[in-house]
């Protein structure tokens, strides 16, 4: 019987294999070799809470995601301000999946809450187990980022996570290409194990790329089964009708998540979605505005060209008229800095845009850049790294990339920016083509 699974896994893994290798002969960049790619075991009993990650929901509550082997553990959460000491109790759901021959554990998101900022919080997942802790984002500014795209999970992942958590940070954001899994479904597993000590920590807010598609052909035709069960994000919380776009705000800070493998057009739910979610947006009290999405919409290196494209000519005009401050992606397994920037020129008023997907992917870097360089790229390096977004008060914020140098982290590019916010002159702007949102601003 084994025999015959692993010859039927064989037959439904190789058809990926080779469509992924195809791929990557086609385009017209070359990759070194990644390090190895890390599988992380579970260890601990059945009911024992595995791959624990915490996301926000609203202002002031968490949601709390685990896998439990054990069909019958519950799914509640004991939380309180003290080790071992819990005075709060809260009671979630549980959802699980199949895809081809996997099954899932059992997946419990529970919602805890109202949580005071800024605060240590000691938590217990299913009633027992082990004691984890997690602490909520501040209720001022300081805020800082820590940004990491196309993260997978190999020996350069280990080093990225190490470097990130050499320094304080409040909350993990993640443009896309989580696991890896690529239809493989215990690497998401895996991955959930390999991030946890990081994750359930801190919140992480994540949106989708192209490696949590995991469609087949008649068998699995929808895509994203494995990624909307494991990483459910706060997308009814905003008004959204899909996890794979949504928004949060956290201290005078809107950020927002968009689904590069869906729907985008202007008559799309996510392109209505976001003209409305932009739109309510009050810069006085919210005076940063952030977009994550995957594919980026501007780039130089000759890995993905143009992939973004689509998406850009759909809905960056929603983007310019909002006045958002930078615009984050992936997919380019390299690191770049553009200027501000709206249709392929250079504009002060326009967001920053930055690809940042280094992380720690299995496939390796895509080391081909234009060469003479586009006057609109600041910076950039095939790398693998991390970034960090500090935003110090409600006009000024500092971001540095953070380039792997093995044991080390060398901090390799950094700005210092002002939010479009403060500019008088942008919202002064009044153009036929593109008249600003908030004219009061």
């Amino acid at each position: 019987m084994e025999k015959l699974l692993l010859v039927l896994l064989s037959i439904f893994f190789f058809p990926q294999f080779i469509l992924h290798t195809q791929a990557s002969k086609d385009e017209y960049y070359s990759r070194p070799p990644a390090r190895n790619v890390i599988f992380t075991p579970h260890h601990g009993s059945d009911s024992e809470a595995q791959q624990v990650h915490v996301s926000l929901v609203g202002r002031d509550h968490m949601r709390v995601t685990w896998i439990t082997d054990d069909k019958q553990a519950p799914s509640i959460v004991e939380y309180g301000k003290q080790p071992g000491k819990y005075n709060a109790k809260a009671t979630g759901d549980h959802t699980s999946y199949r895809y081809f021959f996997y099954s899932s554990g059992k997946i419990h998101h529970v919602k805890i809450g109202p949580l005071e900022p800024g605060t240590i919080y000691y938590y217990r997942c299913g009633g027992s187990g082990p004691e984890l802790s997690l602490k909520t984002p501040p209720a001022t500014f300081p805020l800082e980022f820590v940004v990491v795209g196309d993260l997978g999970q190999t020996e350069w992942t280990n080093a990225t996570l190490a470097h990130v958590q050499s320094h304080y940070y409040d909350l993990f954001l993640l443009p896309g290409d989580l696991s890896y899994a690529d239809t493989s479904q215990p690497l998401w597993d895996s991955f959930g194990r390999l991030v946890e000590p990081y994750a359930s920590q801190r919140p992480w807010m994540v949106t989708e790329g192209n490696h949590e598609i995991e469609t087949f052909p008649i068998i699995e035709p929808e895509g994203f089964k494995a990624y909307n069960a494991r990483w459910r994000m706060p997308y009814e919380e905003s008004n959204s009708s899909s996890n794979l776009y949504y928004s949060f705000n956290v201290v005078g800070t809107h950020v927002i998540m968009l689904g590069s493998y869906t729907d985008f057009e202007d008559d799309s739910d996510q392109y209505k979605w976001l003209e409305a979610d932009l739109g309510s947006i009050d810069r006085k009290t919210t005076p940063w505005v952030f977009v994550l999405l995957h594919a980026p919409w501007y780039n130089t290196n000759s890995a993905h060209r143009g992939e973004g494209e689509s998406m850009r000519k759909a809905m960056e005009e929603l983007l310019y008229k909002a006045r958002v401050d930078v615009v984050f992606a992936g997919h380019v397994h390299a690191y770049e800095r553009f200027t501000r920037i709206y249709d392929n020129e250079a504009d002060p008023c326009g967001p920053m845009y930055i690809t940042i997907g280094d992380g720690g992917n299995r496939e390796g870097l895509a080391l081909t850049f234009d060469n003479p360089a586009s006057p609109l790229s600041l910076y950039r390096e095939p790398s693998f790294g991390h970034g960090r977004l500090r935003i110090m008060d409600e006009a000024r914020a500092h971001w540095s990339w953070h380039r792997n140098n093995d044991s080390d982290s060398f901090s390799a590019d950094e700005v210092w920016f002002n939010s479009l916010s403060t500019s008088t002159a942008c919202w002064a702007i009044v153009d036929e083509k593109v008249p600003p949102l908030n004219d009061e601003l």
